[in-house]
């Protein structure tokens, strides 16, 4: 071992740097798949009743708005597939006349719009992100926007707390995100 190697030893271990991270380290400390989409049912369940009772009020241009990554599609564990319990809800929204609608951090709609409907999601509409503006700020944006244009968001899903900052919406369900581990 050369002095270089040695000293950036002794200072690990004494905790004055880190040590670099290893693709194993960061996706041991998330849970299983199965305990993942059991977390993501128990979050979006009350999603259908609610909605239910949401139609039968009444209204103009229902819609539920869902994020897109660890949300709507499985970025971290199945890159592209449907996160099933998120779609079960977008396709009951759709079968009732709701609008689904996309609002996401990405600052390009079209290849999420082709990864979307390849996972079996109906998509209405998406509002990215512009350039240079914050998560939360750009999705806030969007809502708003998508208020303008006469919806009225009634659920918001998402993952994240910046999923769910801000207005526009009648009710938001917050999935896992363990600490910011599933962004």
């Amino acid at each position: 071992m050369n002095v270089k190697s040695a000293c950036a030893a002794i200072l690990a271990v004494a905790g004055l740097i880190a040590a670099p991270a290893t693709a194993s380290a960061a996706t041991s400390e998330l849970p299983s798949y199965d305990q993942w989409q059991a977390d993501v049912r128990a979050a979006v369940d009350p999603a259908i009743p609610w909605l239910t009772d949401r139609v039968a009020k009444g209204g103009s241009r229902l819609a539920i708005v869902l994020d897109i990554d660890n949300t709507s599609l499985e970025t971290e564990y199945h890159p592209g597939a449907p996160n099933r319990p998120v779609l079960a809800v977008a396709q009951w929204a759709g079968q009732h006349q709701m609008s689904v609608l996309f609002v996401t951090a990405r600052t390009s709609s079209s290849s999420a719009r082709t990864q979307l409907s390849n996972a079996g999601y109906r998509v209405d509409a998406i509002c990215t992100r512009k350039s240079g503006e914050g998560t939360a700020q750009g999705k806030q944006r969007c809502r708003a926007d998508l208020t303008r244009q006469g919806y009225t968001i009634t659920a918001n899903i998402g993952n994240r707390s910046t999923d769910l900052e801000g207005g526009d919406y009648e009710k938001g369900f917050k999935l896992p995100d363990y600490d910011g581990q599933l962004s």
